[in-house]
């Protein structure tokens, strides 16, 4: 029997000690190379090459567009998304003016209408805006792409600021996928990081979802915030179960108030310990697959039937920007402040700062902020560590003939610091067929750190959260 046959991709054991033992810091690999290493050099002559690679036939397939929404009512004092704290709707009239200037840009570089199979509205708060400028925003985007019938279209929302009408709007509109922000139900919780929200505000828009005929909702939880228990978070998971979402993302909080300033907010002595953290997760885990979720990776869970769930058991999972996707192979086209976009062999990322964005569109640039252009190397180290993040397991020969290498001499410095994680039961590796086994799926981001070579060759001042 071959090692694909027996390989099960969803089987998954919490290896408590082994967890403790190597838990450490580093990336979550939503790109390789990651986001801190991008640099400045790159710039939007650059980035427009790519775009108008497509137009001569460099990638026929369709393309994933991604639209960053920043603005938000309050500020939640976890939060380290960019983002602006108004409460002026107007702002938005004035963002989506400009958001219509980088379409335009983007279109023609593309030269022609490309067809979308994947879009996502992340923030931020997405639905800080309006129906009407939901509307218009979509206008704006049908009238430079043609959206796939078959496509995945999600939003973020923030079930605080939308009702059930809303939502009809939301499908109405074309969207399908819907990603809730809970975080936890705890009031003491809530109060202590500034999101007050109800489980009915919770539960009226994800019966709204399924009445309008959304194909799948998502609810984000976060475990490690301030006064969080074991037995605090086991029972906001338990509402989680019983309003029984089709994906459930179960996020680690990594407290770097040097880094996002709301989190100063947060006092440190009510954080949970280590230890306390790890039950949590430990106990989250064994309620999730007791309710019949399947680990899909890092912090997703899905039900059996779920793409998701589809795309792990079929080999198809992907991973990219917004985490673990099923349509990541494709080309993603970033739009509005911070955001970042994948074309051909380049990453791009627009002005962080708003002010900065707006002045490159008034003077007709697009907003390339940095980005980077990756080498034969960065795509072959991309092809692995996607391979291992999303597939748990690793042909030598494949990746052998489709970069036309010797894998254990290309790798031969990566080679003892896999069999040291093979003699921990992390991973089999027989020198063909690399497999990620039970107990190293909770630690699959120190197997991919292996080959990451900007890790090991250059210093970065990125703070990486917790791989557990």
């Amino acid at each position: 029997m071959t090692p694909t046959q027996t390989f099960s991709p969803a089987r998954f054991e919490f290896d408590r000690d082994l967890i403790e033992r190597l838990d450490g810091s580093g990336p979550r690999y939503t790109s390789y190379p990651t986001a801190d290493r991008f640099t400045p050099a790159f710039d939007e002559g650059q980035y427009l090459h790519w775009l108008r690679q497509r137009s001569i036939g460099a990638n026929s397939k369709p393309i994933s567009l991604y639209v960053h929404v920043p603005f938000c009512n309050t500020v939640c004092y976890y939060c380290g998304c960019n983002k602006i704290i108004t409460k002026d709707t107007s702002r938005a009239d004035t963002y989506l003016d400009y958001l219509e200037k980088e379409i335009a840009l983007v279109s023609d570089a593309l030269g022609h209408r490309e067809k979308v199979i994947q879009l996502h509205f992340g923030g931020g708060t997405p639905t800080f805006l309006s129906d009407a400028q939901l509307t218009r925003l979509m206008e704006m985007l049908r009238a430079r792409f043609d959206f796939l019938p078959e496509g995945e279209f999600s939003i973020e929302i923030d079930p605080r600021k939308v009702g059930r009408e809303t939502v009809f709007h939301l499908a109405s509109l074309g969207f399908n996928r819907m990603s809730v922000g809970v975080q936890d139900f705890e009031p003491a919780v809530q109060q202590a990081v500034n999101r007050i929200q109800s489980e009915e505000e919770t539960l009226t828009v994800i019966q709204a979802a399924r009445d309008a005929g959304f194909r799948s909702v998502s609810v984000d939880l976060i475990y490690g915030l301030p006064l969080q228990t074991t037995a605090s978070v086991a029972r906001t998971v338990d509402k989680v179960i019983a309003m029984s979402p089709d994906r459930i993302a179960l996020y680690n909080y990594a407290h770097l108030p040097t880094v996002f300033m709301p989190q100063r907010r947060i006092n440190e002595a009510d954080l949970p310990t280590p230890q306390v953290k790890l039950d949590i997760l430990q106990n989250s885990v064994e309620q999730l697959s007791a309710a019949g979720y399947v680990f899909i990776g890092m912090d997703h869970f899905a039900k059996p039937d779920d793409d998701l769930t589809r795309a792990l058991e079929q080999g198809r999972l992907q991973r990219n920007f917004q985490g673990y996707s099923t349509h990541a192979d494709c080309d993603m086209i970033g739009l509005g402040v911070s955001s970042i976009g994948k074309v051909g062999p380049c990453y791009a990322q627009s002005q962080k700062d708003i002010d900065l964005y707006y002045q490159a569109l008034d003077a007709g640039h697009l907003p390339v902020m940095r980005g980077l252009t990756l080498d034969s190397d960065d795509i072959l180290r991309r092809s692995v560590i996607q391979a291992l993040m999303c597939r748990f397991a690793l042909s030598t020969e494949a990746i052998e003939e489709v970069f036309n290498i010797n894998f254990a001499e290309y790798f031969a410095e990566e080679l003892p610091r896999l069999r040291a994680l093979q003699q921990e039961g992390l991973l089999t590796f027989d020198g063909d067929f690399l497999m990620v086994e039970p107990k190293g799926r909770f630690l699959i981001r120190n197997i991919a750190m292996i080959f990451d070579r900007h890790l090991r060759e250059r210093e970065t001042r990125a703070r990486y959260s917790k791989t557990i």
